[in-house]
């Protein structure tokens, strides 16, 4: 027999020790047409069994000579309550020099380990079993209740539903948002999609453009009163709720930093998109995603997951699963690698040029800007460096300086550093892996911004934002330079 087990229909099996597990593993095997032998030290037992026309033997697992009464079986199933039974078993299978593959109850995590150690191929525990069982029984009945929860929202809502994305909206908000107006029509509810801020970053445009999402800026659109319900997808990145009516819906992976009121919410910090939410309540809801739907939603969790390489879960891999058939891929790479505008090259450049390196974290100043949505990508950038882990790019536009942040370093949370160095001066919002702050050039300056001091005003507000950044890092002494 080859050391390589392959198992497959023509595999012979044996069960050891037949209690109410291996009975009942032994009755599925049986059913499924299989070879399986029965050992047991229970006469009684072994006569009941075979009764029932199974092949059953009498035999203690303990003793050493099991290991040649099983040695013609390509599987082995060890499934006693007995774990001293179960260890014995296994070592006289594997001193015998049986190659065979192993599967073995345990009892606890210690048993685990000793079985594995002693050859063991696959160790079960029971009652890890059942809790995962258990578990995943209570993920499935609470998501089919929240759904129940959300349908009766929205068949009480009465005219359009406004649905808010964070401002400046990334692929995830803005992909959650379209797949809750998928939900609301299947329930005879129109949606507006609105947002504050610009939609500034080129694969963000790419993707709205390429997909034909249509989006309505705050200052288009009717007042919120106007609407017959409100809804906040993936809205905490905005840093805060400038929402002056009822929120009926919120549905985010990030916990929000106050307590609000709304009539559905569904918040899930165990998840590293909110379209990995919004993908759950498509499939709660039996229905098909379409093409819009279904590449939205796949883009903003390969985005917001940086394509699966930060903080994913079992949830987004396979809600990314479920909507792969569904998503047009043509379209992913075409959002997926958008030229460089002039502007956003301009930017990166200057920040190549002007970055400051201190241990592994970079600062630049990317000077006066028009985009200040090429800061994110600049820094996005400017973290492919060798051996840079954080980086912090500023720039300065309409009297605000605008600074964007992006961190690969597990140790620190980017977000909270930023806030914390800045939340007395300026805005500051984001999470562990991206961040962004907007403060008044008057707080740096003490003057208006004008043609004849813009470099008054580029010198006075390096040195500072440089200093505060550095120190939020914690990495304000050692060597310094433009890395070159």
């Amino acid at each position: 027999m080859s050391s390589e087990v392959s198992i497959s229909s023509m595999s012979t099996y044996a069960i050891l020790g037949c209690g109410s597990v291996g009975h009942a593993v032994a009755d599925e095997l049986a059913a499924g047409g299989k070879d399986v032998l029965i050992l047991d030290k229970d006469e009684s037992r072994v006569e009941a069994l075979r009764d029932q026309d199974l092949n059953a033997q009498i035999q203690d697992i303990r003793e050493p000579e099991v290991a040649s009464a099983i040695e013609d079986r390509d599987v082995v199933l060890i499934l006693s309550s007995d774990v001293e039974a179960n260890k014995a078993a296994v070592s006289a299978i594997r001193e015998r020099g049986g190659d065979q593959f192993v599967v073995v109850r345990a009892s606890d995590p210690v048993s685990e380990d000793e079985l594995t150690e002693l050859g063991a191929d696959v160790v079960i525990n029971p009652s890890t079993v059942i809790a995962d069982s258990a578990l995943r029984t209570l993920e499935s009945g609470e998501l089919e209740y929240k759904a129940r929860q959300l349908a009766d929202v929205l068949v009480a809502t009465d005219g359009e539903l406004a649905i808010l994305t964070h401002d400046n909206p990334d692929p995830d908000s803005i992909a959650s948002a379209v797949a809750l107006k998928q939900i609301a029509e299947e329930y005879g509810v129109d949606a507006d999609i609105l947002y504050n801020g610009d939609i500034g970053h080129q694969e963000n445009r790419a993707f709205v453009n390429l997909l034909g999402i249509d989006l309505l800026s705050r200052d288009e659109a009717r007042t919120l009163s106007q609407y017959g319900a409100v809804a906040l997808v993936d809205h905490m990145k905005s840093g805060d709720f400038d929402v002056e009516v009822p929120i009926d819906i919120f549905i985010d992976h990030y916990e929000p930093d106050r307590e609000f009121d709304a009539t559905f919410t569904d918040v899930r910090p165990n998840v590293s998109s909110t379209s990995t939410i919004l993908t759950k309540y498509i499939q709660e809801f039996d229905l098909s995603p379409s093409e819009e739907v279904a590449t939205a939603l796949l883009y903003g969790i390969r985005a917001e997951t940086l394509d699966f390489k930060r903080d994913t879960t079992p949830a987004d891999l396979t809600a990314a699963a479920y909507l792969y058939p569904f998503a047009n891929h043509d379209t992913l790479e075409q959002v997926e690698s958008p030229s460089m505008s002039p502007e956003t090259l301009d930017v990166l450049a200057e920040a190549i040029q002007n970055r400051e390196v201190q241990g592994s974290h970079l600062v630049s100043n990317a000077g006066f800007i028009r985009d200040r949505e090429a800061l994110a990508q600049a820094a996005q950038h400017l973290l492919n460096l060798e051996g840079i882990t954080t980086t912090a790019v500023f720039g300065i536009a309409e009297n605000t300086i605008y600074l964007a942040a992006r961190s690969k370093d597990i140790r620190m949370n980017i977000g909270n550093i930023l806030q914390d160095a800045f939340k007395d001066i300026g805005e500051a919002a984001g999470h562990s892996t991206q961040a962004s702050v907007e403060i008044p050039l008057g707080i740096f300056t003490g003057i208006e911004t004008s043609e004849d001091n813009r470099d008054t005003l580029l010198a006075l507000t390096e040195e500072a934002v440089r200093r505060k950044l550095f120190q939020a890092m914690g990495v304000e002494g050692g060597e310094s330079g433009n890395g070159s």
